[in-house]
């Protein structure tokens, strides 16, 4: 047989079959004089071999372990790996399912964060500051707040993601808390057009600062305005999302935050 008629017969694309002679898988049989390689019935029952344990989930290194041991006795150790492979995936996916059962119902109640999906701990304090900012007005500022929260859930290390989360998750159950959080809002929306050294980022800075609990600063790793380059290269980025008196008024909220955590540590 020709390797087209050997791919045909077996039901994988020539592509394929040079593939698997290109990994070692499938012996290649020496060039006849007229140029065309010959494939023989025992070249068909290795291919067809290698096809039903790609079917079965296994990867070519696995498929060339197996091939390699001539009594087959690898392969019940291989088949059982696969399948606790398939149990965790199952696993997963049911997983996978529940949450997306859990937004759709979130969608269908008109509960779901305009963010889009983020993690059950995160809707469930956007949750909580909704419930305690209705009757107010959209702020560009709490939406942009929210939007870097879900970023930070998202990238953070889990630790670091954790103690985040529940910082403040603590500060959103404080009396008053999120009263002051958008009355912080308000004061940093009215400097999108602002210059820097208006009064006014002083004001929004001390406000700002007395939301953000010290907890905070320990799950953003925040112990200096200086750090390294990767961290530098974050915080330009972050700071060039807001209007100059706007990013102003974080940098000074940064300062205070890091003064008080520096005394706090004495």
């Amino acid at each position: 047989m020709r390797i087209g008629e050997l791919a045909a017969a077996i039901g994988v694309t020539t592509r394929t079959l040079r593939h698997y002679h290109h990994l070692g898988l499938l012996p290649e049989p020496e060039r006849r004089p007229n140029g065309y390689r010959d494939y023989g019935l025992r070249h068909a029952v290795v291919l067809a071999r290698i096809r039903r344990l790609t079917e079965l989930g296994l990867g070519l290194a696995e498929v060339r372990d197996v091939l390699a041991d001539d009594a087959g006795r690898d392969l019940a150790e291989v088949l059982a790996e696969l399948d606790d492979d398939l149990a965790r995936q199952e696993k997963a996916i049911r997983e996978r399912r529940a949450r997306l059962r859990a937004l759709l119902a979130d969608a269908e109640a008109g509960r779901l964060p305009v963010e889009g999906p983020v993690s059950p701990e995160l809707a469930t304090l956007f949750g909580d500051l909704d419930h305690g900012s209705q009757g107010r007005p959209e702020s560009p500022m709490a939406a942009k707040d929210r939007e870097i929260i879900a970023l930070l859930d998202t990238a953070a290390p889990p630790e670091e993601r954790e103690r985040l989360l529940s910082a403040l998750g603590s500060f959103a159950g404080e009396p008053g808390a999120v009263d002051r959080a958008h009355e912080a809002y308000a004061l940093l929306d009215a400097l999108v057009d602002a210059d820097p050294g208006d009064p006014r980022v002083d004001e929004a800075a001390e406000l700002l600062a007395s939301c953000l609990p010290d907890s905070a600063l320990d799950g953003l790793g925040i112990g200096g305005i200086e750090g390294a380059a990767g961290e530098q290269s974050f915080l330009r980025a972050f700071l060039d999302d807001f209007a100059p008196a706007q990013a102003e008024a974080i940098r000074r909220t940064m300062r205070l935050l890091v003064e008080r955590h520096a005394g706090g540590a004495r």
